[in-house]
């Protein structure tokens, strides 16, 4: 059983892999920083009764371009278009292959819904690290934008899956 909560300076962070150097190091160096400065927001998953981060993810502010969207999903709408940025999401090695990923993705979606209570966004977007994450984003209902690796879900979508 995990429990999700902010991060903080008393998680472990130095034993946390999730086989991408590059999502491991901004855990480790950059995280509390971001959160510090009001950049990123980052939430970790730890076994209950543990400190040591299994998962976790980071949100921050972003738009979307009016032309980077279908027309449908552009109108009435001015040049830019709010949004949630997942900036990162990883899941230690030590639980992929559980079928966790998913259940990750869902608990960002929850929490970022929680948000948009307050701070009103239209789309939740995603920067895929890789075709292996594009792939991910994909089978749970992201839409990629052409030329790029970001991918978005309209919240109002993500909302009504959720019930």
């Amino acid at each position: 059983m995990f429990v999700c909560q902010p991060l903080s300076r008393e998680h472990e962070l130095e034993s946390f892999s999730c086989g991408k150097e590059e999502l491991d190091t901004w855990l480790r160096r950059s995280a509390l920083h971001a959160r510090a400065n009001n950049t990123a927001a980052t939430f970790v998953w730890c076994e209950e009764g543990s400190r040591e981060v299994a998962a976790y993810y980071s949100f921050t502010s972003t738009s979307l371009e009016k032309e980077e969207l279908p027309r449908n999903l552009a109108r009435g709408s001015t040049h830019t278009i709010p949004a949630v940025l997942l900036a990162r999401l990883a899941l230690g090695t030590r639980y992929q292959g559980q079928g966790l990923g998913p259940v990750l993705l869902v608990d960002s979606f929850e929490r970022a819904l929680a948000g948009n209570e307050i701070f009103a966004v239209r789309f939740f977007v995603v920067d895929a690290l890789d075709d292996d994450a594009r792939t991910f984003y994909e089978k749970h209902g992201f839409r990629g934008i052409p030329g790029s690796m970001r991918l978005y879900r309209k919240m109002s979508d993500i909302a009504r899956t959720m019930v």
